[in-house]
């Protein structure tokens, strides 16, 4: 994939800001401005999270299938970025626990902060420090950030599959996913109306 402009660069950076203030437009309307509903999947009282980022991501992978289909793009040239396993393990553990104990992701927190949200700015702020932090202790461990390199992996070709099938596969857990948990908030709400 390449830039949509071609022949200047500020054009590309003027399409960037649009996309990114529409994506901050979007996230605000979705309540994801909200630390609650966004904590709400760890829970299990409130699954938007979770049906949004699928619907984005079936969105994402159909779309790229169509397009790939009517010669529009190659997806062999499509960037991927290596996997390094145990750096990869002990990042989303350091997310994750970030993500339940301040409520916000990066992209979250930013959107919060902008609208005013004093929690939010003190998650980036925390964003900002844990950046400076890592920078400071990067001799300590840029061995171990690309230990474990698997190179560019695709899930399709690492189970043995076409890439047709698994997006079948992927939608049909994404389908999975959105009637399990609008069953799961039917019984949590059930349950917290009786008390």
């Amino acid at each position: 994939m390449g830039p949509l402009f071609t022949q200047t660069d500020e054009w590309s950076f003027v399409l960037a800001l649009i996309i990114g203030i529409l994506f901050g437009y979007v996230l605000e309307s979705s309540g994801f401005s909200t630390s609650r509903k966004l904590v709400g999947v760890f829970y299990g009282y409130d699954f938007v999270v979770l049906r949004v980022f699928f619907t984005a991501a079936v969105t994402a992978a159909v779309g790229l299938a169509i397009m790939e289909y009517m010669g529009l793009i190659n997806m062999k040239e499509v960037f991927v970025n290596n996997f390094y396993v145990g750096p990869t393990i002990v990042g989303g553990i350091i997310m994750g626990l970030g993500f339940i104990l301040g409520g916000f992701c990066p992209g979250t927190s930013v959107c919060a902060a902008a609208i005013g949200k004093i929690d939010a700015m003190w998650f980036l702020g925390g964003i900002l420090l844990g950046s400076f932090l890592f920078d400071l202790g990067y001799p300590l461990y840029s061995d171990f950030l690309v230990s474990g390199d698997k190179g560019s992996v695709r899930i399709f070709e690492s189970v043995g599959i076409s890439s047709e099938l698994a997006l079948l596969l992927f939608v049909g857990v994404a389908i999975f996913a959105f009637f399990a948990t609008a069953l799961i908030e039917k019984r949590f709400s059930d349950k917290s109306q009786k008390y």
